[in-house]
């Protein structure tokens, strides 16, 4: 199991951004490391965290996009959404780096 703790929304500007997208491309890497080949994600720091949804969504689907190119062995990413307006915004972000979204 590898587990990711994302930080805490502090409105922005204190490098939310860049650490959420660190918690995907490190977990990544680890099953790259490990040869596994697949991981579920939830929508990391967006509970009591209290990070944006969509902005986490499309912070996530584009640093997992980009650490995939180095990890062949990673076969299957999935974003688990405990929430219908999260797998909109997960799906949405998707969508706009072209990977196909399957229930």
């Amino acid at each position: 199991m590898i587990h990711a703790v994302g930080p805490v929304w502090h409105g922005g500007d204190a490098g939310e951004d860049e650490l959420l997208a660190s918690c995907y491309r490190r977990a990544l890497e680890l099953c790259q490391d490990n040869a596994l080949s697949s991981v579920a994600f939830p929508a990391i720091s967006t509970g009591v965290y209290r990070f944006p949804a969509d902005r986490a969504a499309r912070i996530a689907v584009a640093a997992a996009a980009e650490a995939l190119a180095a990890a062949p062995d990673v076969t299957r990413v999935v974003f688990c959404c405990f929430s219908c307006d999260s797998g909109r915004l997960h799906e949405t972000a998707l969508a706009g780096v072209g990977s196909p979204c399957t229930g």
